[in-house]
C-alpha cells in the first residue's frame, strides 16, 4: 500500500513535465553577460550579491532577503532552484558580466502554468551596474527563451508603484500596463502597497523580433 502512495505521488509530480523540454538551453549569451543556471556551489556569490543589496531588496523582495540570510541557505535555495529547473517548475537565471565575471543579477520565470502555458518574470541587478541597459538586454534574452522554447503564451510582471526603473524596463521589453493590484505587497515597514500589473503576449513580442 506505501509503495502503492509512492508511485501514485510520482506519477502525479511528473506528469506535467514536456518531453520537449528536455534539451532546452541553460545558459545564453548578450553582448555583455551571461545568463545561465545557477550551479552548486555557487551559494556564497548570491549571497554575496544579496548583501550588497540588502536595502533595495529589503524594499521589494523581502522574501528573498528572509531566505538567504546565511551563505549556506543561499547554497540550499540554490540547489532548490536547480531542482525545480530540471522539474519544469521554474526557471533562475544568473547574470554574469562578462569583463569581471561577477554574478549581477537574476532573471527568474516563475508560477508557471503550463496549461495554459503563462509565467511571471521577476529581475534584479546590482547597484554599480543598473541604468546601463545590461539588465534590459540580461532579461529580454529570458524572455525570448521563454517565447521560443519554453513556448509560453503570455508573461507578466507585478511591480511596486514607485518602482520605475523596473517599469521602464518592462515597458523596453514591450510590457505593457494591464492593471492594479491592490494591497498586494506588504513592506517591511508593515505598508500595504499596491502593485501594478504589467503583461507580454506572444503575438506582441513577434511584433518585436
Amino acid at each position: 500500500m506505501g509503495s502503492q502512495n509512492l508511485t501514485k505521488r510520482f506519477d502525479i509530480q511528473s506528469s506535467p513535465m514536456q518531453p520537449q523540454l528536455l534539451d532546452i538551453d541553460t545558459a545564453l549569451l548578450t553582448k555583455r553577460t551571461v545568463v545561465r543556471r545557477f550551479r552548486e556551489n555557487e551559494g556564497e556569490q548570491l549571497y554575496q550579491l544579496i548583501q550588497n543589496n540588502h536595502s533595495r531588496l529589503s524594499e521589494y523582495f523581502p522574501e528573498t532577503v528572509e531566505i538567504a540570510k546565511t551563505k549556506e541557505a543561499c547554497e540550499i535555495f540554490i540547489r532548490q532552484k536547480i531542482a525545480h529547473w530540471l522539474l519544469q517548475q521554474e526557471y533562475m537565471f544568473g547574470v554574469w558580466d562578462n569583463e569581471s565575471a561577477k554574478l549581477i543579477g537574476i532573471v527568474w520565470l516563475f508560477d508557471i502554468k503550463w496549461q495554459l502555458p503563462h509565467s511571471e518574470l521577476r529581475y534584479f541587478i546590482d547597484r554599480e551596474f543598473g541604468e546601463k541597459g545590461i539588465m534590459t538586454e540580461a532579461t529580454f534574452a529570458v524572455i525570448q527563451f521563454a517565447f521560443q522554447q519554453l513556448k509560453m503564451r503570455k508573461l507578466y510582471i507585478r511591480t511596486a508603484m514607485d518602482n520605475y526603473s523596473s517599469q521602464r524596463l518592462a515597458r523596453k521589453c514591450g510590457f505593457r500596463r494591464e492593471g492594479d493590484l491592490r494591497a498586494a505587497h506588504l513592506k517591511p515597514t508593515g505598508v500595504m502597497e499596491d502593485q501594478m500589473l504589467m503583461g507580454l503576449i506572444l503575438e506582441d513580442f513577434e511584433g518585436m523580433i
